[in-house]
């Protein structure tokens, strides 16, 4: 298979095992309603956000939608889409090393998104699938990367978004109209989108001209040009005009077998007097719930990018033109990827959240169906004026209720989220745990990487038996869990200690400080034993 390569490629194509575990802070007074909803908003580096979050929700999401920056060149606005920004500067010269020095922007977008792809493939479940908003900038980039890392035979499609509905007559060559939205599945053989709910007009080519008992219908062609076997033979129609075969170059649909029952059940329309070219009848009452999704979104069905500026203004109290996002999405479009690739209860992740459309358009989905499960976000925004001014004050608007640009009041959708910052890695650069780090925190780090799924929130420890898996019980000995807070009291596995876990029958794997136990007991016990700090997974 063809790849990739470019200048830095090999110093980021492992990074994302590097990038230490982060605890996160939460922030109370950012936060809007039910801090229990499920909803989270993560200000900080979404690379280190996605790291701290893998023990909570790898696995767990249904879908990843991501507006990364398109890298245009354009500096002049508030979100910088160069990949120029002084966080990715710093953070290109700590990973790249002097090497970055010459890379070209298209270089260190490569290098940006790389390890951002590789973690965010591990929050998908085996029936979901990821959405990336692009343009012509680095859409063939991006599907090179996207087949070396989730595998060629995972690309489901690329979706036309038409962006803008009038020509603009100063373009240089062609006036653009699209963007692109990339789908890729965790397992293309496994995910299947939701079908779009139909519409009236949709519905109104339905009629009932015959008075058929089974209700509106649609007719279809009988022939097609597809070459078929028992496709050529003649037909008489009700007024008795013989038709010789199929019109020329075309072989009609079904057998003489299938024609005549299809016939004698009337789902077949000959018109009004008996003697047109037969077609077939499809009722309104057997056709799927839905339609299939399409690979061209017209701007009449999910907005435009003038839509999409019209709601967030309207919403917001931005100071001045600069403040404005100058292409942030339609809600309709998340919308309708939300409603084809998730179900009501499911997980959504946006890591490049920027003005909380995502958020917006879980809130919507929620409030439009309030008998079902609400679908949950997660939403990552690495710059802090964005992450608190605009991505959590509009998601706070449109979840509480709030004022037009028109001033009239707009009733809340509902919901609420917690809001966390970025805090002190999991362990230090010489493998030592935080003294802030609690036990349960430890718990579900050692349980990810021992199992490569998150600890089941049912399943917060208070014991030092953390969770069974596949038979397999996981112990961890860290902070006087046992009741004993002397010096590694407790935290060392001794006989006294074994006789107070929790019972398990089975295969075992012991964190702890240090073990007194011989070789002969340990295998006796079934007991795998990992020191800490020293046999934690870090990365």
């Amino acid at each position: 298979m063809p790849t990739l390569s470019w200048i830095g490629k090999e110093a980021v194509v492992n990074h994302h095992r590097e990038v230490p575990y982060r605890l996160l802070k939460d922030v109370a007074e950012l936060g809007c309603g039910d801090p229990g909803s499920g909803n989270l908003l993560v200000e900080g580096d979404n690379l280190h956000a996605l790291k701290a979050l893998l023990p909570y929700y790898g696995g767990q999401v249904k879908c990843i939608y991501i507006d990364p920056p398109y890298n245009t060149g354009n500096e002049g606005w508030v979100y910088n889409d160069a990949v120029n920004s002084p966080l990715i500067h710093k953070w290109l010269g700590e990973t790249v090393g002097r090497e970055a020095e010459d890379l070209s922007r298209h270089d260190k977008w490569l290098c940006m998104m790389y390890p951002r792809l590789q973690l965010l493939k591990q929050f998908l479940r085996e029936d979901g699938a990821i959405f990336i908003s692009l343009d012509d900038n680095e859409i063939h980039s991006l599907r090179f990367i996207m087949d070396e890392i989730f595998g060629k035979q995972n690309f489901v499609t690329t979706i036309i978004w038409q962006k803008n509905f009038s020509t603009k007559n100063t373009a240089k060559h062609f006036s653009e109209s699209h963007d692109y939205i990339v789908v890729y599945a965790l397992n293309a053989s496994v995910w299947r989108p939701n079908l779009i709910a139909r519409s009236e007009a949709q519905d109104i080519r339905y009629k009932n001209p015959d008075n058929d008992p089974r209700g509106p219908w649609s007719s279809g062609d009988c022939s097609a040009r597809n070459y078929y076997s028992e496709g050529r033979y003649a037909i008489v129609c009700p007024s008795g005009r013989v038709l010789g075969g199929p019109p020329r170059g075309r072989f009609w649909v079904v057998s003489k077998n299938r024609f005549d029952e299809l016939n004698a059940d009337n789902r077949i329309w000959w018109g009004k007097d008996g003697d047109n070219v037969p077609r077939v009848k499809r009722f309104l009452s057997e056709v799927k719930d839905g339609l299939v999704p399409d690979t061209f979104l017209h701007h009449s069905e999910v907005g435009h990018t003038q839509e999409a500026k019209k709601e967030l203004v309207s919403i917001m109290d931005f100071s001045d033109s600069q403040s404005v996002f100058i292409t942030p999405k339609p809600t309709r479009l998340i919308e309708r990827i939300a409603s084809i690739a998730t179900d009501p209860g499911d997980l959504v992740l946006d890591s490049f959240m920027g003005s909380g459309t995502t958020a917006h358009a879980v809130l919507k989905l929620n409030a439009a169906n309030p008998d079902s499960p609400p679908r949950r976000f997660i939403g990552i925004e690495m710059e802090p004026a964005i992450a608190r001014d605009v991505t959590a004050e509009r998601v706070h608007r449109v979840a509480s209720g709030y004022t037009n640009s028109k001033g009239e009041a707009v009733a809340g959708l509902g919901g609420g989220f917690r809001y966390c910052q970025l805090d002190v890695p999991l362990f230090s650069a010489a493998g030592v745990i935080h003294p802030e780090v609690c036990f349960a925190q430890l718990a579900r780090h050692i349980y990810f990487t021992e199992t490569g799924e998150p600890l089941p929130d049912t399943c917060i420890p208070d014991s030092p038996l953390v969770g069974i898996h596949e038979g397999t019980a996981i112990y961890l000995l860290f902070n006087g869990i046992l009741g004993d807070h002397s010096s590694n009291g407790g935290n060392v596995l001794t006989r006294a200690v074994l006789a107070r876990l929790p019972a398990h029958s089975g295969p075992k794997v012991v964190y702890a400080y240090g073990c007194l136990l011989g070789e002969d007991r340990l295998r006796s016990e079934q007991i795998c034993f990992r020191q800490t700090p020293y046999e934690i997974a870090t990365s």
